[in-house]
């Protein structure tokens, strides 16, 4: 299914060069004013990940709420709507542009490329949202060298947010690139003063975890579902002190691990390791993971019987 949105096009040609010989890490020199907070040592990958994300807001607020917005159920049931695909055929389009040696790993059309340089995308993380019209929705975009995250964006539209970072950079928050403050992560050294959020308890019970995470849930001051993205990206900068999810794929979650990071948080599975493909995800601000682990581990959670 090919979806036409010849203005997002446009925007693509006139921010990136399409020339077969650009090397990866260079982009477009009018897309990256300088100073750029956390460029430091990626010579344009941040800031080609920023074009990217411009690309795909562009899409993505033109047809949020609209009345003609197509939508399908996927084979697992979960909906993908006319503006998922075309957000991430553009990207495809000027991915294979602009980095041709890179490949890209998508949720909606797979992995293309071998190169150990891979660029991951999420067109929209919170699609339920988005065909609901709830405004928390994001584009997320990271940048795999092998199996280390090096780069990430977290672009937030229709809440008016978008957060980044590159891999010894610091994370940043902002509207622009160029108007940003640093994210660092909470010093809440205990869980009775501290914020949890999360996506939802049927992943939980279908994980088996609920009453782990039930457990977990009565030892902390405050428990909201903000979810999503948005759960870990409060994390990074310190509005949340744990967020936790699971039933996860390495596109949900390869951007926001290095944002959680360089904000000085701790991002890892359920299992205790920092990876983003282990279909889980603990981020806390590194004081309270270790007690955040072992609880949702331990079965302190365990229900009363009827």
């Amino acid at each position: 299914m090919r979806l036409n949105f010849d203005r997002a096009d446009d925007a693509l040609r006139n921010s990136v060069t399409e020339s077969p010989d650009l090397r990866p890490g260079v982009a477009s020199a009018q897309q990256l004013p300088l100073p750029l907070p956390g460029m430091a040592g990626f010579d344009g990958d941040l800031g080609f990940a920023h074009v990217l994300a411009d690309a795909a807001d562009d899409i993505t607020m033109r047809r949020f709420r609209a009345l003609d917005l197509h939508v399908e159920a996927k084979p697992d049931l979960t909906p993908v709507s006319d503006a998922d695909l075309a957000v991430e055929e553009s990207l495809r389009n000027v991915v294979g542009r602009a980095r041709p040696r890179d490949a890209m790993l998508g949720e909606e059309f797979g992995r293309t490329g071998s190169s150990q340089r891979c660029w991951v995308i999420d067109p929209i993380d919170g699609t339920k949202n988005y065909v609901r019209g709830v405004p928390v929705w994001a584009t997320l975009i990271g940048l795999m060298d092998g199996s280390e995250v090096i780069v990430g964006v977290v672009s937030a539209p229709a809440l008016g947010r978008r957060w980044w970072a590159a891999r010894d950079g610091g994370a940043w928050t902002g509207k622009s690139m160029t108007k940003a403050s640093p994210c660092r992560v909470s010093r809440v050294p205990s869980l009775p003063d501290a914020s949890l959020s999360y996506s939802g308890l049927d992943t939980w019970e279908q994980d088996g975890r609920l009453n782990e995470f039930l457990g977990l849930s009565r030892k902390v001051w405050r428990t909201r579902a903000y979810g999503d993205f948005w759960s870990h990206m409060l994390v990074a900068e310190g509005a949340v002190d744990i967020s936790a999810e699971t039933d996860v794929t390495l596109w949900d979650l390869a951007a926001l691990q290095v944002i959680v990071e360089e904000a000085g948080g701790i991002f890892t599975d359920l299992s205790g390791t920092a990876r983003p493909d282990g279909g889980s995800a603990v981020c806390t601000n590194g004081l309270l993971h270790a007690e955040v682990l072992s609880l949702l581990a331990a079965g302190d959670g365990d229900l009363p019987s009827a």
